[in-house]
């Protein structure tokens, strides 16, 4: 079992692969769930979605089917996003889901519904709240232009507003796993809201957006270069990325990612030690729909066939060749074609010893292996392994990777391969 905390919240080294579910009232509107921000809207404007929502469809146990077919582990849901909507029967506010015509509280049923299966439940919460009167709205991301008319902003007594909502949400809804806090554009550090967290929750693992440093890092989308230039992690790390471009809520006619671009995402978060939470927005009755579902389920098949390679390993850099990645535990190593190969072969330079085995994950097939002396490589005058005969075009949307068994791995790999790693 992997550790980190050495405590109750190191089952988040363990279940990495997580589903993130963005839902509110703004699937009425099927654009984004920072329709209000995005559009410059009112209050007054936005008001009327949350007297349009009445998710009529709405099981849990349908979405939790959905993630643990794709061998997800854990869930993280929006309580309360931007525009300050709050998915909970919460008595600090009547801007709450039983106040809809559905009128019942969707966070019980979510989290009700994890608990019988097992499955951590994580909350997610935004600080910035563009409806609530003592928000400090300036005009900054997610937030109001300015205040509204009859708005009282006052940080003191927002953060009473959120301590008390944080603390709801850590004393009615059994164990929860994780608090994923967002949006904190006013800077505020009060290390007292993640200590309370802590005390309620002791299995709960909390990122870094919020008060504080937080237990873990959530680089998003593709956005963070320096997660790409790091060999491995030094510290927890839960890479966060939805399954269309333009939204991270239900939108209609969105822009979705390749197969091949998810899972080559997943590949470099898994290999290098941190988890990734995949988003998908269900729509205003509550369902997810077929397309996000069928994302969820490809993504996830090549993670079942493959997650071997990422459990208890080590990112392995021979060299510079930034097409590949290796994780090794033991004598196996692990071969990550993380980017679009350019041909058909691998050549592991400066690695020369034939493996006892060697096996496309995939597919399950064999793969053919060699120790030869290659034209590119006459300066070396050495033979180095070689996988050939990759399936690359026939699995061009997904990334191969293949095990190797060795009997032992030399001293001098050993040794290329401690050099290469960089934190």
């Amino acid at each position: 079992m992997r550790t980190y905390f050495n405590d109750t919240r190191d089952w988040f080294m363990n279940k990495r692969f997580g589903l993130f579910v963005h839902w509110g009232i703004y699937a009425v509107g099927a654009l984004h769930e920072q329709h209000q921000f995005r559009l410059g809207m009112a209050r007054a404007e936005y008001a009327p979605f949350m007297k349009q929502f009445n998710p009529k469809r709405f099981d849990p146990d349908t979405w939790l089917d959905i993630m643990q077919e794709a061998g997800m582990e854990y869930l993280t849901f929006t309580t309360k996003h931007i525009d300050g909507f709050c998915m909970w029967d919460t008595k600090a506010t009547d801007y709450n889901v039983m106040h809809t015509p559905y009128g019942k509280d969707i966070l019980r049923m979510v989290a009700d519904a994890c608990h019988r299966r097992d499955i951590p439940p994580c909350l997610y919460y935004s600080v910035a709240d563009m409806h609530h009167p003592n928000y400090p709205n300036a005009g900054r991301s997610y937030e109001l232009s300015a205040p509204e008319k009859g708005d009282t902003p006052d940080e003191e007594k927002y953060m009473d507003f959120v301590k008390a909502q944080v603390r709801e949400l850590c004393t009615d809804y059994g164990a929860i796993h994780g608090f994923w806090w967002d949006a904190h554009m006013f800077g505020r550090k009060d290390p007292s809201v993640n200590a309370m967290i802590r005390s309620l929750q002791p299995f709960a693992v909390i990122d870094g957006r919020g008060f504080d440093e937080g237990d873990f890092a959530t680089p998003e989308r593709d956005w963070d270069e320096s997660v790409h230039s790091m060999r491995s992690f030094t510290r927890p790390i839960e890479a966060c990325q939805s399954v269309g471009k333009q939204s991270w809520d239900y939108r209609d006619y969105e822009d979705f990612y390749s197969d091949r671009h998810l899972i080559a995402s997943m590949d470099n978060m898994f290999a290098k030690g941190g988890n990734y939470l995949l988003n998908v927005g269900p729509n205003a009755d509550g369902v997810i729909t077929q397309e996000y579902a069928d994302i969820v389920r490809r993504t996830g098949a090549w993670y079942r066939r493959v997650r071997e390679a990422f459990e208890d390993t080590k990112v392995m850099p021979l060299n510079d060749d930034t097409n590949i990645m290796i994780t090794r535990r033991g004598n196996t190593l692990y071969v990550h074609l993380i980017r679009p190969p350019e041909t058909n072969a691998v050549i592991l330079r400066p690695l020369d010893v034939m493996p006892k085995s060697a096996r496309i994950l995939n597919t399950g097939e064999a793969a053919s292996v060699r120790i030869e002396l290659l034209p590119w490589h006459h300066k070396d005058k050495k033979p180095y392994l070689r996988i050939a005969d990759l399936p690359v075009n026939e699995h061009a949307n997904t990334v191969l990777v293949v095990r190797l068994d060795l009997d032992t791995l030399p001293e001098k790999i050993e040794t290329i391969a401690a050099e290469n790693i960089v934190a």
